[in-house]
């Protein structure tokens, strides 16, 4: 069915619920059937706005596609359940345009949408190198309002700390390195001190600066004290 014929239907219906409010007595089914005649004129403006657009493109199919830009998508979240990794992509008023504008592409490790034509803009996301492998022949992609939300099927039932191998590394480089027991001590403390001060405002740096200075007065001295701060 195209769209004029799916216009035409809405408002037959339309039309069918108009004659049924007047003729409806009681408030509530009344408020009900109001209800359901907002819900068809919206669907109406909808179809009627794609309808205006199909033709604009058929009109002028080059003039349509430069129209269109591309933008990265970044507003999204994603979580998972044993066998899925879901990622929900907000993109307002995407339940509003035909489902074959929205195309997703798997690979065993990394996916990625293209949404066309939503707004005058198109929309695009690739997300590489996943955590672990997804069985790209059963994942799938719901669109619901405002969003479309992207199904990953793992191939192993196991929790994924990240969505990506680049943030568990970038995760693992800010975590502190494990206490090596046969290293000595004072190098531990120099690589800290070090840190420190190359981190630290002028003030940390003038202390630091005078508590080595006496601590290398000690040594002279024959006291083998700690540094004080």
């Amino acid at each position: 069915m195209d769209l004029t014929e799916q216009i035409n239907q809405l408002e037959a219906d339309l039309l069918e619920l108009g004659s049924l409010v007047e003729k409806a007595e009681r408030t509530r089914v009344q408020e009900v059937l109001k209800q359901e005649q907002k819900k068809v004129e919206k669907e109406i403006a909808v179809k009627r706005q794609q309808k205006e657009q199909q033709a604009r493109r058929q009109a002028d199919p080059v003039a349509s596609s430069k129209a269109a830009y591309t933008v990265k998508i970044t507003n999204y979240a994603w979580d998972q359940s044993e066998k899925f990794v879901k990622i929900y992509l907000t993109l307002k008023n995407v339940h509003n345009i035909p489902s074959e504008k929205v195309e997703v592409n798997f690979t065993e490790r990394s996916f990625s949408v293209l949404v066309k034509e939503l707004d005058g803009k198109n929309h695009q996301m690739t997300v590489l190198n996943l955590l672990y492998p997804i069985d790209e022949q059963n994942s799938s992609t719901k669109i619901k309002t405002d969003m479309v939300l992207i199904m990953c099927k793992k191939k192993a039932t196991k929790k994924w700390e990240y969505l990506t191998t680049v943030e568990k590394q970038a995760k693992d480089k800010d975590k502190p390195t494990p206490a090596d027991d046969n290293a000595d001590p004072s190098e531990g403390l120099m690589s800290m001190l070090k840190k420190i001060y190359s981190e630290g405002d002028d003030e940390m740096k003038r202390t630091i600066n005078k508590a080595w200075s006496e601590s290398q007065e000690k040594k002279l001295r024959g006291d083998e004290g700690q540094m004080d701060f």
